[in-house]
């Protein structure tokens, strides 16, 4: 895979969690082994998954694969209750087999190892089922899905950061196409109830990742290979080629990856806008605005199908003055992120084929709920298989079988000192004028002074040694990145540290005054992160009470 930390960053969640660092931020190994607030930035929530399977006993190898089989599977699942709601069961089945099979999945999986936007993935469809369950759901069954569209939304915005950007305006037009088919502008509060819990719980996370980022050199995300004008896929690239590859994202058409939509995705796709242009002529005669309100589909079909082939165009070079008048975009980085959207819309729309199909004649909604036919079961049967067969030699690691890797082999050796040295850039504190050049030796060494260290220990977050000082003063290096919250006290009492002009790396000095001393290092909670876990615990708190205590309520005051 191309991102080949996920067993390292499962290592460093596992180390928080014993640690007692909840929520993780600093993790310990990677910076060269000077740490970095990975955790602080780079959404957890996958790896809060893989915590229940390390705690079921499995290795750090099988974790991440079960994390990833785990994501495959529940988008599947997701996305046929969400499709199921329009299209019926086998509508239902159809969108999901799609949406598990499309080729960017695979890419994701396989080729580039995106775990977090894999996870992603899970969470489009859960959200607009649950907003759509929420939407035409009575008052008295109105919280259990404020409740579910909370969690969804939490789980995007612990999943990923840039999805959550290029998804939410997606949600919120097909959120107003609900909110104005069902004349249901009372639930807007509803609504806003759940996307604003969905907010507190996840401020642990969201809002550090939000403030703080000045900290660290997140502008080298954007600069060299990661400017996205260098990675727009051709029509050609999008539509019509089949390579496939293992290979890097580079300049022009000598990619070394795969961008396609997929034959049979795309070609399906067009075959609905058809169908729904059908459905729309037979009704020509009917005032517009009552067709597009009455009819469940049509307006949701043609906005999502147009979502899908807007973010086809976002992915090629003709789409350059969008990304240069909307910047924050520039954050993708990669253009071709925009197939996470395509194969989610193309994937739903193409669920509605065997309903529309089989009720072609009918003068009767055709996204109604219809009895399943034998045709619709042959049809679709004919329409899943092509998406397996299409995608089926994807699905594969690079060697064709899933390897004989062991924990201890990847824990190791030069693949441990890979580990720790890559992508060191991502969350490198702003501290640093440059990354360092070789490993940590020690949580502290004398740079001035006469003065003997001893015992040296180290956990997630912390550092700590007695020194012995026999000039006046001695200066110690400590073996850490400096980043906001980080705090060094002697003997109880808190200290300055700083940076010398001389120091590269970024790591602090501290002035330790003649006799023997006891010094520790921490990274404490600035106020935003203070605030933030208060918020998520809150939040937390009112959601697990309610689940726990809103049933016996009733039964009590039913009493």
């Amino acid at each position: 895979m191309h991102d080949d930390l996920q067993m390292m960053r499962q290592l460093e969640m596992e180390k928080c969690f014993h640690d007692g660092q909840i929520p993780c931020r600093w993790v310990p190994d990677m910076g060269y082994g000077f740490g970095f607030p990975l955790f602080n930035f780079y959404p957890p929530l996958p790896y809060l998954v893989g915590e229940v399977f390390r705690t079921l006993g499995f290795a750090f190898t099988d974790t991440a694969k079960l994390t990833f089989a785990l994501a495959i599977i529940l988008s599947g699942v997701f996305m046929y209750l969400f499709s199921k709601e329009f299209f019926g069961r086998i509508g239902g089945v159809l969108s999901a087999i799609f949406y598990i099979w499309a080729p960017y999945h695979a890419v994701d999986i396989y080729v580039r190892g995106a775990m977090n936007e894999s996870w992603a993935l899970v969470f489009f469809p859960l959200i607009c089922w649950s907003a759509y369950r929420l939407i035409v759901a009575s008052k008295k069954d109105e919280l259990r899905w404020i409740i579910l569209l909370a969690l969804a939304y939490f789980g995007l915005f612990t999943s990923h950061n840039l999805m959550l950007m290029i998804f939410t305006p997606v949600f919120g037009v097909y959120v107003l196409i609900l909110l104005w088919q069902k004349n249901a502008w009372r639930k807007i509060p509803s609504l806003f109830i759940g996307g604003l819990w969905s907010l507190g719980l996840s401020a642990f996370f969201t809002f550090p990742a939000l403030f703080e980022n000045k900290f660290t050199q997140i502008a080298g995300q954007l600069v060299g290979y990661y400017d996205y004008s260098g990675h727009f896929v051709t029509i050609r690239q999008l539509l019509f080629s089949t390579f496939w590859g293992y290979g890097p994202s580079t300049w022009l058409e000598e990619d070394g990856m795969s961008f396609q939509i997929g034959y049979v995705h795309w070609i399906l796709s067009l075959i609905v806008i058809g169908l729904l242009l059908g459905r729309f002529w037979m009704r020509r005669k009917e005032k517009l605005l009552d067709v597009l309100k009455t009819d469940k589909f049509l307006l949701i079909g043609f906005f999502l199908l147009a979502v899908g082939w807007f973010s086809g165009f976002m992915t090629h070079s003709r789409s350059t003055p969008i990304w240069i008048s909307v910047k924050q975009i520039a954050y993708l980085q990669f253009p071709w992120r925009f197939l996470t959207l395509i194969i989610f819309t193309f994937s739903f729309m193409i669920g509605a084929i065997p309903g529309i199909i089989a009720d072609w004649k009918s003068k009767h909604n055709w996204f109604a709920k219809l009895s399943v036919t034998p045709f619709q079961i042959i049809l679709s049967i004919i329409l899943a298989l092509s998406a397996v067969a299409y995608s089926w030699t994807y699905f594969l690691p690079q060697t064709g079988h899933m390897g004989t890797l062991t924990d201890s082999e990847k824990l190791s050796g030069k693949a441990w000192d890979l580990q720790q040295t890559a992508g060191i850039y991502d969350y490198l504190p702003a501290t640093a004028k440059t990354a360092p050049k070789a490993p940590q030796t020690s949580i502290a060494e004398v740079m001035e002074g006469e003065a003997s260290l001893s015992g040296l220990d180290q956990g997630t977050y912390w550092g700590l040694f007695n020194a012995k000082v026999e000039d006046e003063k001695a200066v110690v290096r400590i073996g850490m990145f400096d980043f906001p919250g980080m705090q060094v006290s002697i003997d109880g009492k808190v200290v300055d540290h700083y940076i010398p002009d001389t120091e590269e790396w970024g790591r602090m000095y501290v002035d330790v005054p003649q006799g023997e001393h006891k010094v520790y290092v921490q990274l404490l909670n600035t106020p935003v992160r203070t605030i933030s876990n208060i918020i998520s615990l809150v939040c937390w708190g009112v959601l697990i009470g309610l689940i726990v205590f809103r049933r016996p309520f009733k039964r009590t005051s039913a009493q």
